[in-house]
């Protein structure tokens, strides 16, 4: 589905995740749907709050983005339309598989809305 919707994973620099994309990007990394923004974490090694955007899901681990697909596609639709970039939060990854950012891609191109995933920490 074409879309001018992206989807931004935000995750530590330098972790688990971050490494896990750039030694096995999957294909919405090099067709632009999905952008990789590593960010400098806190001092223990996790991402700081987030600075802007209205969080709509959050969730312990990336699984959860495939096993409960019709939710996150609900809250990217479901999402009023003068909220920022939307956000879903997972507490923690060892690595974020095409299955899972799929189910965010479609949702975002569906719903026309730019929608960020936020990797707070290693699992």
């Amino acid at each position: 589905m074409a879309s001018d919707s992206v989807v931004i994973v935000q995750l530590p620099r330098g972790g688990a995740v971050d490494w896990y994309l750039r030694t096995y990007p999957p294909s919405g990394v090099a067709s632009g749907q999905v952008v990789v923004e590593p960010v400098a974490a806190e001092p223990d090694g996790r991402l700081g709050p987030v600075e802007a955007g209205e969080v709509v899901l959050s969730v312990l681990s990336p699984e959860a983005l495939a096993r409960d697909q019709q939710e996150v596609r609900d809250v990217i639709q479901q999402a009023p339309d003068d909220a920022g970039p939307l956000v879903i939060i997972v507490e923690a990854a060892e690595e974020l598989r095409e299955d899972e950012l799929a189910v965010v891609v479609d949702a975002a191109a569906r719903a026309r809305r730019d929608v960020v995933v936020r990797v707070i920490a290693d699992a």
